[in-house]
């Protein structure tokens, strides 16, 4: 099966009150992780390269990668440009295979925004890829995605018809209350996502298919065993897996999940090599790491997307 574009997920995920994983991937035992988990739950995927994997992986062998685990579960995936900062390299994954790019036009003024969006819209609905815009800016850190909460700002309603209209965008990516990293508010700061705004979205967009970045949970149980072994996440929050729930009963189609991996193998790792910190084959310490991302995928799936036996 060849790899799909999200045009068939999204669709359905609306119809049905539920939203598609799009989970980050940098080398073969997270993508390993992501299939099995998707494949024995029977969900629709989507895997997404940021810039910064495309730069330690190279796009070549994640590509292949990607391949290998469509060929192993026959699942539909579609492969997914996380944050392309501009219309070269949305163009450069277009040309290498991605069915799906977002242009992420949000450090412009909207005008600027609609330019560039508009620009690389018409360049994939030539080659048959799909294109996630970007209204609102989420503060924190990932990978090259660099945003202060100075910077940060909630996406207005108003601008979401216009914006929708002038580019031909096929998703929206829009800023309620998430942020990225695993860093996402300050010590005591409760986490809040604007309902509202996803609501008012909603009845402006109706029908179209808005995406959720940042939003992963900080798993506690990993940041407990990270910080059991060495580390230092004390204070590191996440979003809570019923606020996206709700969401992925809205409009929201698709959710972006990126530090809960990070943080699942980042524990895995940690503590096999303290349990035997003489070892030094990798598949030792890679394979529990591996699990875990698995496991959390799977509870990813079935109790915040809602999207298992989807296919």
């Amino acid at each position: 099966m060849p790899f799909v574009t999200t045009t068939e997920m999204f669709a359905k995920a609306y119809a049905g009150g539920y939203a598609v994983g799009a989970f980050n991937v940098n080398n073969m035992e997270i993508i390993q992780g992501i299939a099995d988990a998707a494949a024995e739950t029977r969900a629709p995927l989507i895997l997404q390269v940021s810039a910064g994997a495309r730069k330690y992986a190279r796009h070549g062998y994640l590509m292949k990668l990607i391949e290998a685990a469509e060929a192993d579960t026959g699942l539909p995936i579609a492969v997914h440009l996380d944050h392309g900062e501009d219309f070269d390299v949305c163009k450069s994954c277009i040309d290498g295979g991605f069915t799906s790019v977002m242009i992420d036009g949000s450090k412009h003024s909207f005008a600027e925004n609609i330019d560039v969006t508009r620009k690389v819209v018409e360049y994939a609905h030539a080659h048959g890829v799909v294109v996630e815009g970007e209204l609102g800016r989420l503060s924190g850190i990932e990978d090259d995605v660099s945003v202060s909460d100075e910077d940060a700002g909630y996406t207005q309603p108003d601008e979401v018809e216009e914006f929708v209209t002038k580019t031909g965008v096929d998703s929206l990516a829009i800023a309620i209350g998430t942020s990225h990293g695993a860093f996402k508010f300050k010590p005591g700061q409760k986490p809040r996502l604007r309902f509202d705004i996803l609501k008012e979205v909603e009845r402006r967009l109706p029908n179209f298919p808005i995406v959720l970045h940042g939003s992963s949970s900080v798993i506690p149980k990993y940041v407990e065993t990270i910080n059991a072994n060495g580390g230092n996440l004390a204070d590191a929050i996440g979003i809570p897996e019923d606020m996206l729930r709700e969401a992925a009963k809205l409009a929201v189609c698709k959710i972006n999940i990126d530090s809960d991996l990070r943080l699942a193998m980042t524990a895995g790792v940690r503590e096999a090599l303290v349990k035997a910190p003489a070892e030094f084959d990798p598949r030792k310490y890679l394979s529990p790491a591996r699990d875990n991302i698995k496991k959390l995928v799977k509870a990813k799936i079935i109790n915040v997307l809602g999207c298992d036996n989807k296919i």
